[in-house]
Order: structure tokens, then C-alpha cells, then sequence
């Protein structure tokens, strides 16, 4: 016989508790509303700091958003955020998507052409050429707000609590200590590298540098390879980035700074990076970890696409997507990828808006668009082909879903290279690409023998597995630097010092010194001591 016992109640000994503790059980706490500035990034990194935007209107914050007028992805009329529009001469080239696919584009051919230091070499000025131009576009458009008399009144007037901004282009870090608000970063990538190289202690023989494509297990050829995209990196910043801001910062801010010790002076960084993914390294207190923020449960398909999903019977779905910037490829690319995806047991959706593959097989559905993450959520869905984006990746990951991947620029290559290394990926070179390793390569991915899939759920298992979900992580230290003006107490000013402060350099001389003193001291003593000796010897003999 079950018999249930009910647990007595609790009730608090005075009316006027019970009274509070029931309104409080009612009428849960608000947050703090605040006003907050932003400053993002256009392209691909406005869709990231968008769904920020939107969870902060939910939750009651205003906001205002700091915009091109030559922007494509920014609207200037949203629901949930004013705007202040920046008049600017021209477009950032970063800004066009038609200029964007033509680059991607232009970088396969350089690498297809021929695999050389040449082409290494041009492919790296290329992308400089464009980071340059695209950092020259982002120090005008900051100068161009500044010297708007009229509209830094109205930014001073609206008594904002902090500034939200994105340091991949670093204007916005600019405006906002011009302000004299607390600044608050949606950071992966900072002006010529990843974010933690900014703050934290990164040690080469063991942290990767955007571009090296080694793992943090190096050997002396890879930290040989560290040490070269390090150096890049380091030209990127004294070469070019820094330049680029100094003249705004000169009269506007100070010129005993740069822009790099401004992204420094950041409050608090919301860093869009989960260690189930990054490899481990060390960080410093302000740093927020919301790998994955973007991600959420899907939601069920229309129902032609549903359709097609369930025709897949036992065999499943392949999904392939290259992003919003590139929806095909070269076509002698795509026709070997068709046929690979032929021969196949599985049906495949793949997003492509260029000519349609002479190969195609009947297993394959081309759309111009696809709701990624709902089709990545499916139950029938047992790979993705991917460039290695940063949101596709991550919400393969929330879903569970092994990946192939197909990285064309950037941080592509790094990303899918850690995603191999955790064994939840593999990674074929786009500009080599051949129907027969292809084919291999998602039937291993697809053959649960081979682990992909049980290694993609462990993974999907240790993201989910958080005290608090990344966007609710994120959304608690934004609403924390609204209600303390700034996190100033979690930020070291190690970034202050000089380098032969931060190494030690001068301890290290003066220790030097003193050493070196001792023995020369020493030395004489003793050489002192040894006439001394020897003339005592030669009286004697005398």
C-alpha cells in the first residue's frame, strides 16, 4: 500500500511575514533598468550583439544604438532600441556583403592557384589590406561622432550607465572613454587578436594565436609557427591598428594612450567562448564567460521542409550551410561536393544561392535559406557541413551535432582545428577538395563506430551542464556594471605598467647589476690579494 506523507508547513510566525513572503513568491525582484550606449560592430558580429539587445529590452534596460549610415545589417528603426545615426562619407568594405563573398572568394583562388610562402604571403597582405582599410573606416567614424558637438551633448544628456561595444573595431571603446562610461565588451576578437592576449597571461609554448593552426600541444615546429602568426599579430597592432586611432585619441582623449590600452581599461568582458570548446588558458577576474549566449531550443519546421526530414527514414539528415556572407562556392567546388553528398544513404538540405551542381543527386534539397538552428535541433539530423563559424558551432554543440568542416577564412581554421582536437570534427581543405575524401569523411562521421556523434553528446552534455545558462550569465554582470557603475575592483592595471615592468625587466637588470658588481668586486679583491701575496714573496726571497 503507497502511502504518501505530506512534509508540515512552514508559515512564518507573524501575519505581516506571511504577507511579505507570499508577495515575494508572487512578485518576483525586478532588475535594475538601465541605460545603456551601444557601439557595435556591423556584419556577422551585429548578429551576435542583436540577440544581446533583444534579452536586455526584455528585460526592461533602454537602449541606444550608435550606427553607420552606410550600415547594412544595423536598421536604424528597431522594437527594442532607439538609434543615433553617424554620417559617414563611405562604406567600410567589411560592411558590403557583395565585397565580403568577393574576398572569400578571391582568397580560394590565391590558395588554389598554388600552396607557397608566396601565396602565404599574399593571402596575409590581402587580409591586412582589408583589416587596414576596415580600422581606417572605424577611427573616422568615431572621429566624424566626436567632433558632432550637437550630438555629444545629446549622448552626455541621456545619463547612460555604461557603455556596450564590440573591440573587434575599436571605435565604440573610443566614444565610450570619451564619455566617461564604464565599458563593457561582446569580445572574442579584440584589433589584431583574441581577446585574451589583451588581459590575461598567454604563453606561446602552449596558447595558440589566431591563424597558427596548432593545438595547445605544440611541437617545436608549431611554437616555431606560434611565434610567426604571434609575430603578424604584433605587426597588425603596432603597424596599423594602433596608428589608425591615435590621431582621434590625441584629440580627444589623451595622448599618452593608445588604443590598445583603452581595450585594456575595459570594465568587464563578455567573452563569447566556453571551454568545452577553447582550450584551457589562463584569465583574470572580468572576464564572463558566454560561449553559446546565441543558443536556444528549436522550434518545429515548416512543413515542406518537416517532410523532407522525415523521408529520410533511419539514414537521417545532412545539413550544410556556409554562412550569411557565402552561399556557394567556386563552381568546380560545389559540383564535387554534390556529388559526394550523391553518394550518400542520407538526404541532405544544403543552403546554396549559386548555380545549381550538374551533380546534384535526388538525395539533395538546395535552399536559398534555412532555419539553421531548428534543423540542427531535429531529431533526424546527423551531421553538419560548416564552415566553422562561430554561431553555427556553437549551436551544433547546444544540439549535439557532429561536424565536417569547410573553413574559408579567418578564424575558421582555428575554430574547426579545436573542434577536431576534441574529436567532434573533421576538417577537409576546401581548395583540395575531392569527391573520395569527402565521402570518407562523412561516412565517418556518420558510422557511430567511429565516435563523433558519442563525442559530440559528451560535449553537448558538459555545455548544458552550467549553474547558469551563458545568456543569463551575460545578462547578470551587464545588469551588475549598471548597478555599480563599472566593475573597476575585478580589472587589473597591470595594463598601466610598461613592458620592463610587466616582465620584471628592470628587477631583473638591477639583480643583474648587483651580481655582476659582487664578482667584479670579488675578483679585484682577489687579484689585489694575489700582488699583495706576491710581493710579500719576493721581499722574503730578497
Amino acid at each position: 500500500m503507497l502511502v504518501t506523507v505530506a512534509a508540515p508547513l512552514c508559515f512564518p510566525p507573524h501575519p505581516a511575514l506571511f504577507l511579505l513572503t507570499c508577495l515575494l513568491w508572487v512578485f518576483p525582484a525586478q532588475s535594475h533598468a538601465g541605460n545603456i550606449l551601444v557601439y557595435p560592430v556591423d556584419g556577422s558580429h551585429w548578429l551576435n550583439m542583436d540577440i544581446l539587445l533583444r534579452e536586455l529590452h526584455q528585460r526592461g534596460h533602454s537602449l541606444m544604438v550608435v550606427r553607420s549610415s552606410t550600415s547594412w545589417y544595423v536598421p536604424e528603426h528597431a522594437p527594442h532600441y532607439s538609434s543615433v545615426t553617424v554620417r559617414v562619407p563611405r562604406a567600410s568594405r567589411l560592411e558590403d556583403p557583395q565585397y565580403m563573398a568577393y574576398f572569400l572568394k578571391r582568397s580560394l583562388e590565391i590558395w588554389t592557384r598554388e600552396r607557397s610562402v608566396l601565396s602565404f604571403i599574399e593571402l596575409q597582405k590581402e587580409t591586412i589590406n582589408l583589416l587596414e582599410e576596415a580600422h581606417r573606416s572605424s577611427a573616422e567614424m568615431a572621429l566624424l561622432a566626436m567632433e558632432d558637438k550637437q550630438l555629444m551633448e545629446k549622448l552626455k544628456a541621456a545619463n547612460f550607465d555604461l557603455m556596450l561595444t564590440d573591440p573587434g573595431f575599436a571605435g565604440g571603446v573610443v566614444l565610450g572613454t570619451y564619455l566617461g562610461l564604464p565599458i563593457v565588451l561582446n569580445v572574442r576578437w579584440i584589433t589584431n587578436a583574441e581577446g585574451h592576449f589583451a588581459i590575461a597571461p598567454s604563453p606561446l609554448s602552449y596558447i595558440p594565436t589566431i591563424g597558427s593552426l596548432v593545438t595547445d600541444k605544440m611541437s617545436f615546429a608549431n611554437k616555431l609557427k606560434n611565434f610567426l602568426h604571434y609575430g603578424i599579430a604584433l605587426y597588425i597592432d603596432y603597424g596599423i591598428t594602433r596608428p589608425l586611432y591615435q590621431g582621434v585619441i590625441n584629440k580627444f582623449i589623451d595622448p599618452n594612450t593608445n588604443i590598445y590600452s583603452l581595450i585594456q581599461g575595459a570594465d568587464l568582458w563578455l567573452m563569447r567562448v566556453d571551454f568545452v570548446f577553447e582550450f584551457p588558458r589562463p584569465t583574470m577576474p572580468n572576464v564572463v564567460y558566454m560561449g553559446g549566449f546565441q543558443c536556444k531550443p528549436s522550434k518545429p519546421l515548416p512543413a515542406e521542409l518537416e517532410a523532407f526530414m522525415q523521408s529520410s527514414g533511419e539514414h537521417g539528415v545532412v545539413v550544410m550551410s556556409l554562412g550569411s556572407l557565402l552561399g556557394s562556392l567556386l563552381p568546380e567546388i560545389s559540383e564535387v561536393i554534390a556529388t559526394a553528398f550523391a553518394l550518400l544513404p542520407q538526404k541532405v538540405v544544403w543552403r546554396h544561392t549559386g548555380e545549381k551542381p550538374s551533380t546534384l543527386g535526388n538525395n539533395t534539397l538546395l535552399v536559398n535559406w534555412l532555419p539553421q538552428n531548428d534543423l540542427l535541433g531535429h531529431p533526424k539530423t546527423r551531421a553538419f557541413v560548416t564552415h566553422g563559424g562561430t554561431n553555427g558551432i556553437y549551436e551544433a554543440i547546444y544540439h549535439g551535432v557532429p561536424m565536417l568542416g569547410l573553413p574559408l577564412i579567418f578564424d575558421q581554421f582555428d575554430n574547426m582545428l579545436r573542434l577536431q582536437a576534441r574529436g567532434v570534427a573533421k576538417v577537409l581543405e576546401v581548395t583540395t577538395l575531392k569527391v573520395e575524401p569527402m565521402t570518407q569523411a562523412l561516412t565517418d562521421i556518420l558510422d557511430n563506430r567511429k565516435h563523433y556523434r558519442n563525442n559530440m553528446r559528451r560535449m553537448s552534455k558538459l555545455h548544458h551542464d552550467t549553474p547558469l545558462k551563458p545568456m543569463d550569465n551575460a545578462i547578470f554582470w551587464l545588469e551588475f556594471a549598471v548597478r555599480h557603475k563599472g566593475a573597476a575592483h575585478l580589472r587589473t592595471e597591470s595594463y598601466k605598467m610598461p613592458w620592463y615592468a610587466y616582465h620584471n625587466v628592470d628587477v631583473l637588470v638591477l639583480l643583474l647589476t648587483v651580481v655582476v658588481s659582487v664578482l667584479l668586486l670579488t675578483l679585484m679583491t682577489c687579484k689585489v690579494l694575489r700582488r699583495a701575496l706576491c710581493r710579500k714573496k719576493k721581499e722574503k726571497v730578497q
